[in-house]
């Protein structure tokens, strides 16, 4: 491993296999871990039971610690911070994936009508089979998610289909699939409608370790799924045309990545219910801490992702006491002021170096 420039005189580390990293992603993506870590440790600590790090230290250690704070920690606190990091990490790298094939910095799932696929299969589900079991609601999800995938390759028309028009495509198809969901919720049973009505706001009340463990493949999954893609992104970055100059397979490439989008969205969908607004939220603030491109942009994102579902929990448990308030909602109290105040930074960098 060596220090050097790249073309546009910025540090990077150039490692023996070609691979290269620049250093201001590296000092980011160190910073984020760092923050996710802190935040993790801080929303531990919050909720009506007086319990914390510290006992959750002295459980590592072997201390016996009362059965209220150790339930509060391990059963409540701890599976809702792991799930929603790993829940946002997956959003926001299905966002970023999308923004690159569609050359569109609005592009997430659910615009590309994703979530909404995986959520009117799991309503029909919940209307045909009330009872039905955890590992039907999320086969449901999948099919639903890669139904809209399926639908959205056929309809672009191969290699020479522009990601504006898949784009238009998943709208179009993201607006039918809403009022197809909004009319299987007025005709529901009550009980039945506010459950999904709760639900579609976001929710990590159902966390637990059993669901935690069905969802940790797919986070090694998607780690790989960074390493594999990145490359075949960073050409989408410059255009259909310009990929399939370089070489870049655009028939089979984009396929692939859309399908690894779908499971990393209809996963988090059907794990604490749809994250509006994440998949784009977290791309641009990511690019914003450290503009990056392939797979540094992809890692940060992630990891901005599981940082602000953390904080939106957090807000939810230790804020607004025994208020319910939706992961949603409260990830949209954070995120929206971040984000609308790292475009104002951005616009006044842009006007000071012209």
């Amino acid at each position: 491993m060596r220090r050097e420039h790249a073309t546009d005189g910025k540090p990077v580390l150039r490692f023996a296999s070609g691979l290269q990293i620049r250093v201001g992603n590296l000092r980011a993506g160190i910073g984020l871990m760092s923050a996710t870590i802190l935040l993790a440790a801080l929303s531990a600590g919050l909720g009506v039971t007086d319990a914390g790090i510290l006992d959750l230290l002295n459980g590592f250690t072997g201390t016996d610690a009362d059965d209220a704070r150790a339930y509060a920690l391990w059963t409540v606190r701890l599976p809702r911070i792991v799930m929603g990091f790993m829940a946002g990490c997956a959003v926001a790298l299905a966002g970023a994936m999308l923004q690159s094939i569609a050359r569109n910095p609005l592009a997430d799932p659910g615009l590309f009508g994703l979530s909404q696929g995986s959520m009117t299969m799991i309503m029909l589900l919940f209307v045909l089979a009330p009872a039905a079991p955890k590992a039907m609601i999320a086969l449901a999800a999948m099919t639903g998610g890669l139904g809209v995938a399926m639908l959205l390759i056929w309809l672009g028309g191969g290699e020479r289909s522009s990601g504006l028009a898949i784009l238009l495509m998943g709208i179009a198809i993201e607006s039918v699939l809403s009022s197809v969901g909004s009319l299987l919720i007025l005709y529901m049973p009550t009980e039945t409608s506010l459950a999904l009505s709760e639900w579609m706001a976001g929710s990590l009340f159902k966390a637990d370790w059993s669901s935690i463990a069905t969802f940790a493949p797919l986070m090694v999954l998607s780690i790989v799924g960074i390493f594999l893609s990145g490359r075949a992104l960073s050409a989408y970055d410059l255009g259909n045309e310009m990929a399939m100059a370089l070489g870049e397979p655009v028939g089979r490439s984009r396929p692939v990545i859309l399908v690894f989008a779908v499971l990393l969205s209809t996963a988090a969908v059907t794990a604490v219910g749809p994250l509006t607004f994440l998949g784009v939220l977290a791309p641009h603030l990511a690019g914003f801490v450290s503009p990056a491109v392939s797979r540094a942009r992809l890692f940060l994102s992630a990891l901005m992702g599981g940082i602000l579902v953390i904080a939106a929990d957090a807000l939810t448990r230790g804020l607004v006491g025994d208020v319910p308030l939706p992961i949603g909602l409260s990830l949209t109290i954070i995120g929206v002021p971040l984000f609308i105040l790292a475009l104002r930074l951005q616009a006044l960098r842009k006007m000071q170096t012209h």
